[in-house]
């Protein structure tokens, strides 16, 4: 519902947390950052003194005080307008969608980092490639996967990535693109650096990375379906196929590398039926994107709640399913929180990275059996937090007799082991003028990399990415040290 819905006077601004709620709340947080804390209240077997458990039962507390509204909380990592049901959520952002009130979102990292998503591009419904086609497409990558294991049957974390990027390739840009790691590497810079001030450089290079494979697409892949014109059928504009190929890219690598592994996982300890089950509750329990702040830039009324220009939405995910319950529809067809996506609604190209990651768990069952090694756990205890790099998981083949030396995956051996003496305004001054200085260090790289020079072969776009970097992080340095000479000299 939007302001032309309601009479101003109507709308109210959403209820603030009192100052007690908002230091446990902050303090729940921080805790994210420590996984170590829960150990001693598992052992107890007190989950409600977990981080989880904490944070749930505030935000229950929460729910029952504010009567399900939407609340301001104050946190270490910034003010947070925070929904308290998914419906809310949906309802909230769609609301604030509609009326164009939303900038790009960003990631939140559980130690309160933000970090760029990949900006979200429509992907038109027949450009998604059917599910009939999917298996053989999919097929000599997944048998080059499982050719890699190592000796005890397990899969190495960087080995499995790599395929499965490889995979995303040639799903999404075509056969020409298998082999093509640089353009993974690329499109990962730029979707970290979205909202950055490095971004327009790396997702130029993105463009110029994509664009042979737009002009002469595969026509097995999304980018040539994207593209292909024919009876009823109009092909998209390739600037615009080229900005949904890359979000579709992004996605679709990020859920074979890591929703696939974790569904996996569940297969491996019977907390899921079928390749489709373990993939949606892979992306319901751990959502690649579990948190995600989108700031608001223009005021909105979202029923008889006034949201001002300046406010940061907070959604979380985990958090809203602790609170409704854990029978949850599969967030990949839902419309208002797409797992692999910051979009504000629904997402195609997330529906379909899932479509895609189900296909691969199929295949990889259909020819092996998954093994858990570590973490360990159970299918009536499951982790709240699950980091597909911290997997370990093997793949034991179906036709290995007993005995097989080869498929030593149960051993214990299988898990890899991994300025005294001047005033503080004299300091001020000096701090400023090093501020200064990276400021200028980070534009002068930044230059640099803007450089036509380096669009002539591979190499050029790795040091165009090195220097961008190096700029971004001169950058970051230049507000930290900024900051703290400001504290200095006030």
């Amino acid at each position: 519902m939007t302001t032309a819905d309601s009479p101003a006077t109507a709308a109210r601004r959403p209820a603030r947390a009192w100052t007690l709620e908002n230091a446990v709340f902050s303090a729940a947080m921080v805790a994210q950052r420590l996984p170590w804390v829960d150990a001693p209240a598992r052992a107890l077997g007190l989950d409600m003194l977990t981080r989880d458990g904490v944070t749930r039962g505030l935000l229950a507390f929460l729910r029952r005080t504010r009567s399900g509204r939407p609340v301001q909380l104050s946190t270490p990592f910034g003010p947070f307008l925070l929904p308290m049901a998914v419906a809310d959520a949906a309802g909230l952002l769609a609301a604030a969608d509609e009326a164009g009130a939303l900038a790009p979102a960003v990631g939140l990292t559980a130690g309160g980092q933000r970090y760029g998503l990949s900006p979200h591009v429509p992907l038109p419904r027949d450009a998604a490639v059917p599910a009939a086609e999917l298996g053989a497409l999919l097929a000599e990558d997944v048998d080059r996967v499982i050719a890699a294991r190592r000796g005890d049957g397990t899969l190495e974390w960087h080995d499995w990535q790599r395929g499965m990027q490889r995979l995303g390739r040639r799903v999404v840009a075509g056969a020409a693109a298998v082999e093509d790691t640089l353009l993974s590497e690329v499109l990962a810079a730029a979707t970290t650096a979205a909202d950055s001030r490095s971004y327009a450089g790396r997702a130029e290079a993105l463009w110029r990375r994509l664009a042979p494979y737009l002009a002469d697409p595969d026509p097995a892949s999304l980018a040539g379906r994207l593209l292909a014109q024919g009876p009823g059928h109009k092909g998209s504009d390739p600037d615009d196929a080229g900005a949904a190929v890359a979000h579709a890219l992004a996605l679709v690598s990020r859920a074979a590398a890591e929703t696939v592994l974790q569904a996996l996982a569940l297969l491996a300890v019977g907390a899921a039926a079928s390749p489709e089950a373990a993939v949606a509750e892979a992306l319901r329990r751990w959502p690649p994107v579990a948190a995600a702040v989108y700031p608001v830039r223009a005021d909105f009324v979202w029923q008889d709640l006034a949201v001002g220009a300046g406010t940061e939405i907070l959604r979380v995910p985990g958090w809203l399913r602790g609170l409704d319950g854990e029978d949850r529809p599969d967030p990949a067809g839902s419309p208002g929180m797409p797992p692999l996506c910051g979009a504000p609604t629904g997402c195609a190209a997330t529906r379909f990275a899932a479509l895609v990651a189900e296909h691969i768990v199929r295949a990889v069952t259909e020819a092996v059996r998954p093994l858990l090694i570590a973490p360990t756990f159970t299918a009536d205890r499951l982790p709240d937090t699950l980091d597909p790099r911290t997997l370990v998981v093997a793949l034991e083949d179906l036709t290995a007799r007993e005995g097989d030396g080869r498929v030593t995956v149960t051993l214990p051996t299988a898990v890899p082991v991994s300025a005294f003496g001047y005033a503080p305004a004299a300091y001020g001054a000096l701090a400023h003028a090093s501020a200064d200085r990276l400021e200028r260090h980070a534009q002068s790289l930044a230059a640099c990399a803007g450089n036509s020079g380096w669009n002539t072969d591979e190499e050029g776009e790795r040091f165009r990415m090195i220097l961008l970097d190096h700029a971004e992080r001169c950058a970051t340095a230049a507000d930290g040290v900024r900051q703290a000479a400001k504290r200095l000299t006030d």
